[in-house]
């Protein structure tokens, strides 16, 4: 490796742990493992259990202080009311940077059908929560003095809130959602006020639909979602594809999800500027036994300068509790 792409390498990791792992609970792809709520808080109580999920993620194994999270979530009506509660809580490791958060969700759901048996509801969502970041600078002082670093593990936490919507009709859905609504006072600096970044406003887009034949076992899922990031201008899409197929036991399902950033990075690479935009393929898989739920999600970046060539993995265990009878003649998997 050349002295200019190692460079490029290290400022790609120096942004990736400013930007990624300062600004709240991470979005990857593990909503498409029956976890929309993780992203979209309107979606709390949609469905007709109530739901538990937990997930880990961990990058580049074999690597030390490589990124790595963990979530747990759980959502669920209030009895037979159109109103629902929920929770998520999480831990985010990114190299000397971490986040611990915790959130607290009210959704409201609006039925516009005249039965129960058509789907046409309206979903409003609103989280509060509390983020601690924490930046380990102890180990930046092994080179001499510098002014800019304290040499201490400094440490801060900020509120902020999520608000979002979401629409279902038959086997069609819409999400839309702005995360950190709040302008944070300024945690995302060190003492000095250097690299001060206080607008980690994050707006979300998803839509989708299933399709199947009249009595099949099978159903397909393509979904979007995009995502713009408001203080650095970026945004991104994901564009996935899901399968379903009844079983016996519950239900097996699996796809392919495509991130792309809409924004390009140059560089030089010894005969010239070259550019390119970040991409990840994602296959995940996942099975449905009576009341469990087992997924994994593997993420491969499939850029040619890389900082390792290994991707994401990724487990999510959930189950589901207080079940009502599914209520609507739709193909809608995170509804029924």
């Amino acid at each position: 490796m050349n002295l200019k792409k190692f460079c490029l390498i290290a400022l790609i990791g120096l942004i990736t742990q400013l930007s990624v792992a300062q600004e709240g609970l991470p979005i990857y792809s593990d909503y498409l493992t029956d976890n929309y709520y993780l992203i979209h808080p309107s979606m709390a109580g949609v469905a007709n259990c109530a739901k538990v999920r937990l997930t880990a993620r961990k990058q580049w194994f074999g690597q030390d202080d490589a990124p790595a999270l963990q979530t747990l979530s759980i959502n669920g009506r209030i009895g037979d009311s159109p109103s629902a509660i929920g929770a998520i809580v999480y831990n985010d490791k990114n190299g000397y940077h971490s986040q611990t958060g915790a959130y607290l969700t009210y959704a409201h759901h609006l039925m516009f059908s005249r039965n129960e048996i058509d789907l046409n509801m309206l979903s409003f969502g609103l989280s509060a929560g509390v983020v601690q970041y924490k930046l380990d600078e102890t180990t930046f002082l092994s080179e001499g003095f510098d002014p800019l670093i304290q040499g201490i593990e400094q440490s801060a936490s900020e509120f902020n809130i999520d608000f979002g919507f979401s629409y279902h009709l038959y086997d069609f859905y819409a999400h839309a959602t702005v995360k950190n609504v709040l302008n944070n006072s300024g945690v995302n600096s060190n003492e000095n006020g250097v690299f001060k970044f206080d607008n980690l406003r994050t707006f979300l887009f998803s839509a989708g639909n299933t399709f199947s034949k009249f009595g099949s076992d099978w159903s397909y899922e393509p979904s979007i979602m995009f995502m713009y990031k408001d203080g650095t201008k970026e945004s991104s899409i994901d564009v996935n594809g899901k399968v379903y197929k009844k079983m016996d036991f519950g239900k097996l399902w699996g796809g392919l999800s495509y991130r792309r950033s809409l924004d390009g990075a140059e560089f030089l690479d010894g005969s010239g500027v070259s550019s390119q935009k970040l991409q990840y393929f994602t296959p995940f898989v996942g099975v449905d036994y009576n009341n469990f739920v087992f997924a994994y999600t593997y993420s491969y970046q499939a850029n040619s300068v890389v900082f390792n060539n290994g991707g994401f993995h990724q487990l999510t265990l959930g189950y589901n509790f207080n079940c009502r009878r599914e209520k609507y003649e739709c193909n809608c998997p995170a509804v029924n």
